[in-house]
């Protein structure tokens, strides 16, 4: 038990921590249970003294006390409305924030150039795991706390009318505990299969809905397809013998309250009898029974959401298993054009796997065209992402320099590079949202002149111009029309260095031809340092300089 204890405690110490910005919804949902705990009882007393005036005859206000019967009434009615309130409002914020909190923070994170995790896993976990652990923070936490305070409340009112009776009823907690420590284990093993299988659903429809067209070409829709309804029967063959377990456990449970119940009203009929208690105190007792066992019944349908909250809570602390980048402010080169040098740097990205580059040193000097050449896999796309500092030299070190100043590459000297990678990097939505991106300060001359220049006309013939709609992943136009709408994209972006990575695979030769003498004769204008990643002889025309990596 001292090891299960231990192995929660980094789980809570997370969850205590991720809870900040949603501690307010949650102390609000403590304050409002305790207050419909006080009601209850209230309710209690009113209707123990109302029945007990009316079979006595003793004068008492009768009318008194059933009009304070209706305010505590009234007051509850008007009390759950507040606190259904609470919950649809300050929920659906409450989510937002722990999914923003998990999205910034994975987006912030170093980018090791090979994923451990499925884009729709990750999907899932910033969907599905952050609702969860939100709403055992905001919800599940605080009923818990309210349950305990009725529980206690209920006990000691019990014990003031009947100590014996009050004891007996409690002495089911023990057997609650007892199940408790074998129900939490089983369950949590099951949830987390079943949460795991959930993302591999969303993994496979996410994937093959990305690459409808190529299953389709392929002839495997059927596969798929098939593939789907393996996963999704395996899903619900967990679902089962989950709910066949949670089901056992609760038949359980009910016979032991239906048992307490029956104690109850059995002991309370005899007193009745024997003239040891009044028509009202014998109602008062069915209901504390009612309110000390309705806490252990509501910790047993609680079970289940806090073990799945740990579940989640396993699944997203993976994600902050990667660091986070270093955030400092941006260094800004100034002091006329940008070189970058390359001291013997290696790299692999994993150990044991062959080096992609192996002592590569070259100087790409302030102002100069250089073309990167190699066969496909010797590391130039890995060079690019080396400049960028999306990956880390394990030896060797990565500079930028000018005239008066040398730093080394980190995400801070990011700012002074331009980078438009290969293939469709377009998101879905018109023209302009995409451009942009690039720069959201820039106007429409200044985004059309960068579409001229990156030979996007086609653009502005259209009849919506900027505003034209472009679907996921460029849906709506050609492979030559996205990579050009993505080099105008980034050539809105200010830097010194322009990252150029294949950037003209899908353009025919004159159109080719055209982009690379626009971008050339802007770059030399603005006095930029030009980095091609290239496969074709005619950028070469245009450089100054060759880099040719070869396999390590």
């Amino acid at each position: 038990m001292k090891g299960k204890l231990k192995s929660l405690w980094p789980n809570l110490n997370w969850l205590l921590r991720i809870s900040e910005g949603l501690r307010v919804k949650a102390v609000l949902n403590m304050v409002l249970g305790i207050v419909q705990v006080l009601l209850d009882f209230a309710f209690i007393w009113a209707m123990k003294r109302a029945v007990d005036i009316a079979t006595s005859g003793n004068g008492d206000p009768l009318l008194q006390t059933v009009m304070i019967l209706a305010a505590i009434v009234l007051s509850t009615c008007l009390l759950g409305y507040l606190r259904s309130w609470v919950r649809q409002l300050l929920g659906a914020r409450s989510r937002n924030l722990m999914q923003l909190k998990t999205f910034s923070r994975l987006m912030h994170s170093v980018w090791t150039g090979r994923d451990s995790m499925h884009s729709g896993d990750a999907m899932n976990r910033l969907i599905m795991d952050s609702n969860t652990v939100t709403r055992v923070i905001t919800d599940t936490f605080p009923q818990l706390f309210c349950v305990l305070f009725r529980l206690a409340g209920a006990f000691l009112y019990f014990h003031s009318l009947q100590p014996n009776l009050a004891w007996i009823m409690l002495c089911i907690a023990p057997l609650f505990l007892l199940m408790s420590r074998f129900y939490v284990g089983r369950m949590r093993k099951l949830s987390s299969g079943i949460r795991d299988t959930e993302s591999r659903i969303q993994s496979i429809l996410q994937e093959n809905l990305q690459n409808r067209m190529v299953i389709k070409t392929l002839e495997k829709t059927d596969f798929v397809v098939r593939q789907l309804s393996d996963t999704q029967d395996e899903q619900v063959g967990q679902i089962r013998r989950r709910t066949r377990f949670s089901s056992v456990s609760g038949l359980v449970a009910g016979l032991g309250f239906a048992l307490g119940y029956l104690v109850t009203f059995t002991w309370g009929v005899f007193s009745l009898r024997d003239g040891i208690i009044t028509y009202g105190t014998m109602m008062a007792f069915m209901q504390l029974v009612n309110q000390i066992q309705w806490p252990f019944r509501s910790m047993t349908s609680m079970l289940p959401e806090i073990i799945e909250a740990l579940v989640s809570t396993d699944r997203l602390r993976v994600m902050e298993q990667t660091p986070l980048e270093d955030s400092s402010s941006d260094i800004l080169l100034s002091d006329g054009p940008v070189g970058i040098c390359l001291d013997a740097v290696s790299f692999c990205y994993s150990d044991g796997d062959a080096p992609v580059l192996k002592e590569l040193s070259h100087n790409f000097e302030p102002g100069s065209f250089t073309a990167v050449v190699g066969e496909t896999g010797a590391g130039k796309t890995t060079l690019i992402r080396l400049i960028l500092a999306l990956l880390k030299p394990q030896e060797g070190s990565v500079w930028f320099y000018d005239s008066s100043a040398r730093v080394e590459a980190s995400a801070s000297t990011r700012c002074n590079l331009v980078y438009v990678p290969q293939g469709n990097t377009l998101m879905s939505g018109t023209v302009r949202a995409n451009l942009l991106l690039g720069n959201p300060d820039a106007d429409d001359s200044q985004m059309e002149e960068a579409l001229r220049t990156a030979c996007a006309d086609f653009v502005m013939e259209n009849g919506q111009g900027l505003d034209m709609v472009v679907g996921e992943g460029g849906c709506g136009l050609s492979e030559g029309q996205s990579q050009r709408i993505a080099v105008a994209r980034s050539l809105l972006r200010g830097g010194s260095v322009l990252l150029l990575d294949e950037v003209t695979s899908s353009l025919d030769q004159a159109t080719e031809k055209q982009m690379i003498e626009n971008i050339s004769a802007r770059a030399s204008a603005m006095g930029q340092t030009v980095i091609f990643i290239t496969h074709r002889d005619c950028v070469l025309d245009y450089c100054q300089s060759t880099l040719v990596i070869g396999r390590t």
